[in-house]
């Protein structure tokens, strides 16, 4: 029986517009992006503020206006269907938005908007995934865990809605 260690879960908290942003991953990769809400890390957790310095360089970047894509290693854990929908959120463009539905016909799945929405909920890294993009068929901001506001908020320093 061969026992493979398991990484250690490291973690950060960066300032942002919207609120403390909790990352989270291993040595390799990014794998967890919240909102803090000044909840505290898992138990076991260690923080190692060095270790996101590129994620926080970028998020700044992104918050100044200067950043539109993320250039940083994340790894998505989740069934075969939700990493479908997050490969997908990641080509929605900078700027713009896209609906439940859309989303579910690009990734060949036409009628499973709730699914989509579903997949988008458990997205675990907002922001540099970009879920905040998809909105209701009728161009309503809808579900977002984080909150309405910080997706109104997001969508507004994209400028993909009016503020």
């Amino acid at each position: 029986m061969t026992i493979t260690a398991i990484p250690q879960q490291l973690f950060s908290v960066v300032p942002s517009p919207v609120g403390p942003l909790l990352l989270s991953g291993d040595d390799e990769a990014l794998t967890g992006l919240r909102f803090a809400g000044g909840a505290a890390p898992p138990r076991g957790w260690r923080r190692d503020d060095g270790r996101f310095r590129e994620e926080a360089r970028q998020l700044a970047q992104y918050f100044a206006g200067e950043r539109t894509v993320f250039d940083i290693a994340v790894r998505l854990d989740g069934p075969a269907f939700d990493r479908r929908v997050w490969d997908a959120l990641r080509e929605i463009p900078h700027g713009t938005t896209t609906t439940y539905g859309e989303l579910a016909a690009r990734i060949g799945a036409p009628g499973q908007a709730r699914a989509v929405g579903s997949a988008n909920a458990r997205n675990p890294v907002a922001i540099v995934v970009p879920c905040h993009r998809v909105i209701g068929a009728n161009g309503s901001l809808t579900g977002y865990a984080g909150g309405l506001e910080r997706k109104h908020a997001l969508l507004a320093h994209e400028g993909a809605i009016l503020i």
